[in-house]
């Protein structure tokens, strides 16, 4: 939502595209941002992989696809399952968003019930190769890490 107010701050449509997990896993929410005609998405997570997309993508099927080989469990398993339309923040009252005084679950909410796509086919998601042990062990890698007194530190 950050990402999203920054960039209509600077004359951009505040976009979010969610990345929808199956049930085991955890949805990820981007803010989309346009330049020269190519897709890019700002992303804030503590996993390593998770995070920016430099704006180099046609669609965004292709910036969801960007996302989809590092979506997946400690075991593995690939969950990333849909992806949904760029959901255009700016056909709602800002004052509801950016300066809202209570929570903005409304706008997860609605972002839900936008369409979604599936981000491959039944029968390929079947038949997907597990991450392997060094992708998993990669996603144990953090930007920020609490110290013994329980302060968050910049590693």
């Amino acid at each position: 939502m950050l990402a999203a107010t920054a960039l209509a701050y600077h004359g951009q449509r505040p976009l979010l595209l969610d990345l929808e997990s199956d049930d085991d896993d955890y949805d990820h929410i981007v803010a989309l941002f346009k330049e020269n005609g190519r897709w890019g998405a700002i992303s804030k997570t503590n996993y390593p992989v998770l995070r920016w997309r430099d704006a180099v993508y046609a669609n965004e099927r292709e910036l969801a696809m960007s996302y989809f080989h590092e979506y997946f469990l400690d075991n593995g398993r690939k969950t990333l399952c849909r992806y949904s339309k760029a959901f255009d923040l700016s056909k709602f009252d800002p004052a509801k968003w950016v300066v809202a005084e209570g929570d903005v679950d409304w706008v997860a909410e609605a972002l839900g019930r936008a369409p979604h796509y599936p981000i491959a086919p039944a029968g390929a998601i079947k038949k997907l190769r597990r991450a392997t042990k060094i992708e998993i062990k990669s996603t144990a890698l953090r930007e920020w890490m609490k110290n013994k007194t329980g302060k968050l530190k910049r590693i």
